[in-house]
């Protein structure tokens, strides 16, 4: 009887240094390679919001499209799982009498959750996850052992060997007999999604001058290449970390070295930390007082979280990067540090509404990095001072003295007051 493996892509939407895949491969006589749609995750979550937005939505649904062509230059072929995804595996497991499922190792609660009960009603399927999505394939110490701030993980993994980087794939087993892969034309301007994109970014950005100064320009609000931009291909696996460290050491020999170069690399281990971070607290990561004791104060105010997810505050600068982050799918770094900490801090609200409206908006959201820095603004998380609150007027006389940013996103444009409604529940007249 004819083997079958069931290759899950889910945050590893390439064919180069796809360790999972390469396992896959090994050992089999057909190959199925599924993922799923995301075209019908639209059921609200628990804050009655979408896991997904239409720009993470297009541009995954990109990211899908470029895999599937990719795919079949290889004689494969990539078929989309409708929702609920754990049914449609089912299903294909069943009718394909698959054998072995493979799937590169998921940090998210909810992931691991799902792989739990598939490899409980499946136990005759050989359930395989692979390392791939970091820098690391392990680390120094026990999972359990995860430092609690990040400088401690920083000092306790420099001298930590990175993962060695998997061959490409030029040679598939072929599927079993499948429907002709859909394909969609995304409407609407912006990065596009795809492995392709990935690399074509990646060679632009560190075969030029810009990691010479990414350190001086990685706050600057406009623009597209003050900062790498890979977050948006490194969010749906598309590039590996591994191959954006490569491309830096490059960078670094043919360019050199100096405090800039050393920033990216600083930042990707940030990445790397809250993967493992993720690893490691599971269902804490979604939960108010996160890794502490207690929960900081805060209550939920549905007038006040309307006006912030609109742009619609006092707070001209906050307006414009909630108006960029809707019109666009994304934000810079500098500009999710105010967002979440007028959000805590100003407004006064329950930090995971937050950051669930930053997983439906944001094109690269990832799961460890997005509920994880929203912990560290709330002072829940890995921060050790705790309580990060951002003077806005101070932030904006340094980041946009001129006010271009805001300009540009019609920021200034501000109601008069927040609440439109007393703590009586009385209307507020326009002189209050």
């Amino acid at each position: 009887m004819a083997h079958t493996t069931l290759f899950w892509f889910s945050e590893d939407l390439r064919l180069d240094d796809n360790p999972a895949l390469v396992e896959a491969i090994q050992r089999t006589d057909q190959l199925l390679c599924v993922a799923p749609s995301p075209a019908t995750t639209t059921r609200p979550n628990r804050y009655g919001l979408q896991s997904i937005g239409p720009h993470r939505r297009r541009f995954l649904q990109q990211c899908l499209d470029d895999l599937a062509l990719r795919l079949e230059t290889r004689g494969q072929r990539l078929l989309l799982c409708p929702q609920p995804l754990e049914h449609a595996l089912d299903k294909l497991i069943a009718e394909h009498r698959v054998s072995r499922v493979v799937r590169t190792q998921a940090v998210g609660w909810d992931e691991q959750q799902l792989w739990q009960r598939l490899t409980a009603r499946w136990p005759d399927v050989q359930w395989l996850e692979v390392p791939g999505r970091g820098l690391f394939d392990n680390l120094p110490f026990e999972l359990e052992q995860l430092p609690d701030t990040f400088s401690k993980f920083r000092r306790r993994t420099q001298d930590w060997p990175d993962r060695a980087r998997a061959v490409p794939v030029s040679v598939l087993p072929p599927p079993p007999p499948l429907p002709s892969y859909q394909a969609f034309n995304p409407e609407g301007d912006g990065p596009r999604g795809g492995e392709g994109a990935a690399l074509l970014q990646l060679n632009r950005y560190f075969t030029g001058p810009q990691p010479q100064t990414y350190k001086e320009t990685r706050n600057a609000l406009l623009g597209w290449h003050n900062s790498t931009k890979l977050s948006l291909w490194l969010s749906h696996g598309c590039l590996s970390p591994v191959q954006v460290q490569q491309a830096l050491q490059r960078h670094e020999q043919d360019q050199g070295q100096n405090e800039s170069t050393q920033w990216i690399r600083f930042e990707l281990l940030w990445r790397e930390y809250f993967q493992w971070y993720a690893l490691r607290h599971g269902a804490a990561l979604f939960r108010k007082r996160g890794l502490k004791a207690s929960a900081p104060p805060s209550s939920f105010y549905p007038e006040r979280f309307a006006k912030w997810c609109q742009g619609q505050t006092p707070y001209p600068v906050i307006n414009a990067c909630m108006r960029q982050l809707n019109q666009t799918g994304y934000l810079s770094n500098r500009g999710r540090q105010w967002a979440a900490s007028a959000f805590v801090h100003e407004l006064g609200l329950d930090w995971r509404y937050g950051a669930a409206f930053f997983q439906q908006q944001l094109i690269d959201y990832d799961v460890g990095s997005n509920w994880g820095n929203w912990q560290y603004l709330a002072g829940v998380g890995a921060d050790p001072r705790g309580w990060r609150h951002f003077d806005l007027d101070k932030q904006q006389a340094i980041y946009d003295p001129d006010g271009d940013f805001v300009a540009r996103w019609a920021g200034q444009i501000a109601p008069p007051q927040l609440d439109s409604m007393d703590a009586a529940d009385w209307p507020r007249s326009a002189a209050q």
